[in-house]
């Protein structure tokens, strides 16, 4: 079965490299019913920036701000899922890399039961032409 890929909103924000900190986020949107399809964080200037991908904007940016979380202003991410199977991003980083379209970050882990995901940036300029060279649907 071909990768599904979605082309998705993301928020991120600085929060203070402290044990609990993700955890008290979490909390907060588990708490307001909120479901994320990816979080990922990695240290930035001295603290930690992370990265959520919500499933519903409206609901995450109401208990986002509901938990006083400093949001970014919404940005692009490219949201892969397929059977897991040997270079199963091989092709969707070709396609990219055939259109000359970089990517600038890309986290990916297998989920189990031969499933695979990952979630993929580009720069904002590109992220209308790697929606289309990707066949990525909106949302």
């Amino acid at each position: 079965m071909a990768a599904k890929i979605r082309k998705l909103g993301y928020y991120s924000m600085k929060v203070p490299n402290r044990a609990g900190t993700g955890a008290r986020m979490l909390e907060a949107l588990r708490d307001a019913g909120v479901n994320l399809l990816a979080f990922t964080g990695f240290p930035e200037a001295g603290g930690t920036q992370v990265d959520f991908v919500p499933e519903n904007d409206a609901a995450f940016r109401r208990a986002a701000k509901g938990a006083g979380m400093k949001l970014s202003a919404r940005k692009t991410v490219f949201l892969v899922q397929g059977d897991d199977r040997p270079g199963a991003l091989a092709g969707t980083l070709g396609k990219l890399a055939a259109a000359r379209i970089n990517v600038t970050a890309l986290d990916a882990v297998t989920a189990g039961k031969r499933r695979f995901g990952a979630i993929l940036w580009v720069k904002a300029r590109d992220a209308a032409r790697a929606a289309r060279v990707l066949g990525a649907k909106a949302g």
